[in-house]
């Protein structure tokens, strides 16, 4: 056995080494190292041989596949490093040819409308805060005074993340909302508190042109003494008037949020027709933009604060909501779709 198995060895060396093309390297490695090759063959007989037969003539056998498959792999790139100079020498290449320019990429739209939003609010003294995209119910849903039972639960249906155990606080879930980060920073941070917390959260919705089921959204939260309202509407008429820049006013409408009370829904006056009527706002003179509201007692208490010692409020609104008043897109679905016809032009 031990003769049968050099004679292949040799043989395979001496063919390797004469192979010309790769073609030809791939027949050779099939003949010796493939399923029905010899040391195939001589493998799959050794049930037939002796415990000492067995411990000499396995390991010789897969010595010398390694050594035929090393062979093997250095002379493809011998063939190959030919192949390459052979083609350098037979066409014409001219080395004096200026090189295509690479497309450099730029920031997103959405990104860029976040750095501005982040930029005006910092210089109002709002600090940028950050949490988890993957939440727990608590966090999304409990902390914010939506209990398990509360029907608004039905207005965000959510994707669950898949798992056996039920955590501490519930089960996991992609945020819904930018929200959850209110309870995690009054729990860090406590009173008094100045927040913008931009980041992306997930609904299981039905897409079309005004609803997608990724979107990014930017919650406020200020926290303090003697808060009210009329603060809110102070920072929001300066947030929007440096954002436009232009004269902006705001109004406020009764909303509701289980989060806050009482709410409010937001509107700015229409910037295109400075509120005389256009098709942005639908001949109204106002548009549409956030629900915000006093942070209810209860989301104050699960984040460990004396809601008899401090007041505050909380907004929330869209930023791709933003970006397709501001640029006039209509359909929200292109900010993710990678189109670089349409990201090229912002």
């Amino acid at each position: 056995m031990k003769d049968k198995l050099k004679k292949i060895r040799d043989e395979g060396v001496l063919k390797i080494a004469k192979v010309k093309s790769l073609k030809e390297l791939k027949d050779v490695e099939r003949f010796y190292l493939g399923k029905g090759s010899e040391l195939s063959l001589v493998l799959s007989s050794l049930k037939g041989l002796s415990v000492e037969e067995k411990k000499v003539i396995g390991p010789l056998v897969n010595e010398i596949k390694k050594e035929l498959k090393g062979l093997i792999d250095k002379k493809e790139k011998e063939i190959e490093k030919e192949e390459v100079l052979k083609k350098l020498n037979d066409e014409f290449f001219d080395i004096t040819m200026p090189v295509k320019s690479n497309i450099n990429g730029h920031i997103h739209i959405l990104a860029q409308i976040q750095n501005e939003i982040e930029n005006i609010f910092s210089d109002m003294g709002f600090a940028v805060v950050d949490g988890p995209e993957v939440e727990s119910e608590y966090y999304n849903f409990e902390g914010l005074n939506i209990p398990k039972d509360h029907p608004a639960r039905d207005m965000q249906d959510t994707f669950f993340v898949t798992d056996k155990h039920e955590f501490k606080h519930g089960r996991l879930v992609l945020r819904t909302q930018t929200s959850p980060v209110q309870v995690r920073t009054m729990e860090r941070f406590g009173a008094p508190l100045r927040v913008i917390a931009p980041g992306r959260t997930f609904r299981n919705e039905a897409t079309d042109a005004s609803h997608e089921h990724t979107f990014h959204q930017v919650e406020g939260l200020l926290i303090d003494k003697d808060i009210s309202l009329a603060h809110l509407k102070g920072v929001m008429k300066e947030f929007l008037a440096r954002l436009f820049k232009a004269d902006v006013d705001v109004r406020f409408r009764p909303g509701y949020f289980p989060f806050v009370e009482p709410g409010v829904e937001l509107d700015f006056s229409c910037v295109l027709c400075k509120g005389k009527g256009c098709s942005m706002c639908k001949n109204t003179g106002w548009v549409e933009f956030m629900g915000a509201g006093m942070v209810h007692p209860n989301v104050l208490k699960a984040g460990g604060i004396d809601s008899k010692k401090y007041t505050g409020w909380a907004f929330g609104f869209g930023m791709e909501r933003l970006a397709i008043m501001r640029y006039k897109i209509e359909d929200i679905r292109l900010f993710h779709s990678g189109d670089l016809r349409f990201l090229q032009q912002f």
